[in-house]
């Protein structure tokens, strides 16, 4: 019997050592089938994720191709008219105002604003940060004023405005020439220098932008064309032959523009401002702004709203059988009743 048991011994480790080499064959399989598994499912992940990166680059080219020329458009503008602007809107009547960043230009900006224009202002070179922190004011009050730089003294700086002007807002609808300076003394005492920076600034001015912008006018067979002259212009005033002589000048081109472009759709006409409280005017000394004031038969200053009122009618479309007038706006001062 003990031979028997010994006999048997070493089958029973045979067996064991076959069961053990075939699990470990069968789990050596299951592992290899998992990695294969593994595998496969981590090139099926890295193809997905190569394909959705294609996919990606490809509509990003493709949202690139339709976005950038408008990305361009943005920055062409915000380059020609300082940042940030905004653009007209489709069927919306824009009006260019030289100046526009004056007393008597921001009043007359907001005013054609309210009046649903799109309103570009001009301003020159040595005003650009003025013209970008005017801007800037302007649009915390609510109003998106486009601004471009141009030297309206200078025929080729309004030619280059003109077509930038053209390219960027499509058309000029209304033009208001309001850039203005004064350099008063006694004509004896006068230097030709003076004289001349006063009637290029003040009356070859309009020339040079009026040239620019009439012929896109008349293609389209509207416009609006207002000149800020002054009842100086009309009366005179002692020390001003420069800046009386500029503004009666105007009223001239006025009236033999408005005949030139009387069936074409285009109005030509002048506001003449009186003595009106801008910051200027409000830093004379009290006792010679009471000497003006009391030679006004409406007893004060006039407002900048109330010039800008008046542009803003003539501006209007139902204004198109007024041409070749002279809107005085100067509380009476110019009815020899004072």
């Amino acid at each position: 019997m003990a031979k028997s048991k010994a006999t048997q011994k070493p089958a029973v480790n045979e067996s064991a050592e076959a069961m053990q080499s075939m699990h470990e064959h069968l789990f050596n399989q299951w592992q290899q089938s998992l990695d294969m598994t593994f595998n496969s499912f981590m090139r099926m992940t890295e193809a997905a994720s190569e394909a959705m990166e294609t996919a990606s680059r490809q509509q990003s080219q493709a949202m690139s191709m339709v976005i950038d020329p408008y990305v361009n458009q943005f920055n062409m503008v915000s380059q020609l008219f300082g940042e940030p602007n905004i653009q007209p809107r489709l069927g919306q009547r824009v009006a260019l105002v030289t100046g526009g960043i004056g007393g008597i230009g921001s009043a007359i900006c907001r005013r054609l604003a309210d009046d649903h224009h799109y309103v570009v202002a001009s301003y020159i070179p040595a005003e650009a940060e003025l013209a970008r922190e005017w801007q800037r004011q302007q649009r915390a009050d609510g109003y998106d004023f486009g601004i471009v730089e141009c030297n309206v003294a200078d025929y080729d700086s309004c030619t280059a405005m003109a077509e930038q002007l053209d390219k960027e807002c499509g058309r000029v609808d209304v033009l208001v020439n309001a850039a203005g300076i004064t350099r008063d003394s006694t004509l004896r005492k006068m230097d030709p220098e003076n004289w001349h920076a006063v009637m290029d600034t003040n009356l070859d001015s309009i020339f040079n932008v009026t040239r620019q912008l009439v012929d896109m006018m008349v293609e389209r067979e509207y416009g609006r064309v207002i000149n800020i002259s002054s009842v100086n212009g009309q009366k005179g005033q002692l020390g001003q032959t420069n800046y009386s002589a500029a503004k009666a000048g105007m009223v001239g081109f006025t009236k033999s523009l408005a005949l030139e472009l009387a069936e074409t759709g285009v109005t030509v006409n002048t506001v003449s401002p009186g003595y009106v409280a801008t910051k200027m005017v409000e830093a004379i000394p009290d006792e010679v702004k009471q000497q003006i004031i009391s030679k006004i038969p409406a007893g004060r200053l006039g407002k900048p709203e109330e010039i800008a009122a008046a542009v803003a009618y003539l501006a209007r479309e139902d204004s198109g059988y007024i041409t070749g007038s002279d809107l005085a706006v100067n509380g009476g001062l110019y009815t020899g009743y004072r």
